[in-house]
């Protein structure tokens, strides 16, 4: 058994939930503004089944073992993002769900071997096909929030919590980082803390709140300021928080197994 049953099950409950976000908005609550600079709603909508199909590409290159690029380009995608996102809901909610199904056949019909196969985004490090799973559950979940239609960081599921706070520590930009630790609270209880991160305060606060703060879905609730020297008393309120580091500066962490895991993380 591999982590690969519990990707497909989460994602498609994701998905799920994002189809019925998206089958809520009508054409008004399409072209209004999403929580993404410059993006309405039907920007988010039209990229989300954009990414669905680029997913589709990279599960081709590891059936197939031919190079097939995620995207055209960076221009391409931007393009076919600003033409289609002025559809009607009814149109963007055909598209997205065409394409999530097509996804969720191409994630059913890999061999089992394909998995190991190694693919590669628009940027490095190359990762292997079991990690486009995680990519999409990414997009999906982080996306959904950014509809700001009813779906907050609260909604996000504890292991995708828990994943992405992996991966962005993983993935840590030590060289820009705004912060030098971040303290992971579930209530009065500390459950994981990191404290080599960089110059700075140390952050903390729950695993949701962190998270939608450091990947720019918040600007700060529930995030507190750990004073340089004080570890035990945090500021109050969100008063004194520096700018988030700059998240996902790669799309997979560099070193993962090539073989799915038996869990991730």
């Amino acid at each position: 058994m591999t982590v690969l049953p519990a990707l497909r099950a989460e994602l498609a409950s994701a998905t799920n939930q994002l189809l019925a976000t998206a089958a809520s908005l009508s054409d008004a609550d399409i072209g209004a503004p999403s929580l993404l600079p410059g993006w309405t709603r039907g920007h988010v909508l039209t990229h989300l089944a954009g990414n669905a199909r680029s997913h589709i590409n990279l599960l081709t290159w590891a059936r197939t073992g031919s190079r097939t690029p995620q995207y055209a380009s960076h221009e391409a995608r931007a393009a076919e993002i600003e033409a289609t996102a002025a559809r009607p809901a009814s149109r963007l909610l055909a598209d997205l769900e065409e394409e999530s199904a097509r996804l969720s056949a191409a994630i059913r019909d890999l061999p089992e071997d394909r998995w190991s196969a190694q693919v590669e985004g628009m940027r490095p490090p190359p990762h292997p096909a079991w990690y486009a799973l995680v990519r999409r559950l990414r997009e999906v979940g982080l996306h959904h929030v950014d509809l700001d239609a009813g779906h907050t960081p609260a909604d996000w599921p504890a292991p995708f919590v828990h994943r992405e706070l992996h991966d962005c520590f993983a993935c840590w930009p030590h060289d820009r980082s705004t912060i030098g630790g971040v303290v992971l609270k579930d209530g009065e209880r500390t459950i994981d803390s990191r404290h080599d991160l960089g110059q700075g305060p140390t952050v903390e606060g729950a695993p949701a709140d962190l998270l939608a703060w450091l990947t720019g879905r918040s600007d700060g609730e529930g995030v507190s300021l750990l004073p340089v020297g004080q570890s035990l008393t945090p500021r109050p309120g969100r008063a004194g928080l520096p700018d988030p580091p700059p998240w996902q500066t790669m799309p997979a962490p560099a070193g993962l197994p090539m073989t799915p895991p038996k869990d991730y993380p």
